[in-house]
């Protein structure tokens, strides 16, 4: 395929993609703006006026950038991981398989898609917020940066959930079971300097971690781990998924499950 070609198959799949969330919103955009409403209204709100100042902010104001971030992580693994089990389900992934197609095309026609949907969710709920505090962003670049970085880092997460996965029940084994917990200690609710020495050391391997606070330090400039580290991890774990991935996909693995 000439670039042409592939610039064309690549669009065609994303905006699949985007048209099949968007078909369905109140099951795809409305449910995550609700739940994190609860989340402000709670935990922003009647709890966080109990707790007082985390780390020289408002509790409200320091939940915030998690909470974002938790919508763009959740919706961007589940984005991908329900529609291309969907599609090997039906079969209809082998029809690209056999496609003049590269294999990277489709994996980045996917996980785009997937991001469009953890972009979009993100994006409601940071409007939900302006509803119970004002935002201010310090680093708009980095914030911009690092929530793109994961929403693509989920997303290929996802896919690689969906090449796995035998049944509809098995994409719903890492959400559950890793990645919300994962999530809920990834400093999304509370400072990791609050922890005891080793549990601040276990914590540093928990990679949502680093996704939240050097989002936290696009809005409010604080962070518990260095920057850089965080961008660098980040990365990292998104080349390594989509390598896995890319490779999975072209071997086949999993499209015959």
């Amino acid at each position: 395929m000439n670039p042409r070609q592939i610039a064309i198959a690549l669009w065609t799949l994303v905006v699949k993609e985007i048209k099949r969330f968007t078909r369905i919103w109140p099951q795809t955009l409305l449910p995550p703006s609700i739940t994190m409403t609860m989340y402000f209204i709670i935990f922003g709100n009647l709890i966080g006026s109990r707790i007082g100042e985390m780390d020289g902010y408002s509790y409200m104001d320091f939940i915030v950038p998690g909470l974002i971030m938790m919508a763009v992580i959740t919706n961007s693994y589940s984005n991908v991981a329900s529609s291309f089990f969907s599609n090997k389900f039906q079969r209809s992934v082998e029809e690209m398989m056999v496609s003049p197609m590269p294999s990277w095309v489709i994996l980045s026609g996917f996980v785009l898609g997937g991001m469009a949907r953890g972009l979009g969710v993100g994006l409601i709920v940071t409007i939900v917020s302006l509803f119970f505090t004002r935002l201010e962003v310090a680093h708009p670049v980095l914030t911009l940066l690092v929530v793109v970085m994961t929403a693509a880092l989920f997303a290929i997460g996802g896919f690689i959930n969906a090449l796995l996965g035998k049944k509809f029940d098995d994409i719903s084994i890492v959400p559950t079971f890793i990645l919300t917990p994962l999530t809920y200690l990834g400093g999304v609710f509370y400072s990791i300097s609050l922890l005891p020495a080793f549990w601040q050391g276990v914590s540093m391997l928990n990679p949502i971690l680093y996704m939240v606070n050097v989002f936290r330090y696009g809005f409010l400039g604080v962070s518990d781990i260095p920057v850089a580290w965080a961008l660098a991890a980040i990365l990292g774990f998104i080349a390594v998924l989509f390598t896995v991935a890319l490779r999975m996909l072209e071997r086949g693995q999993g499209i015959r499950s």
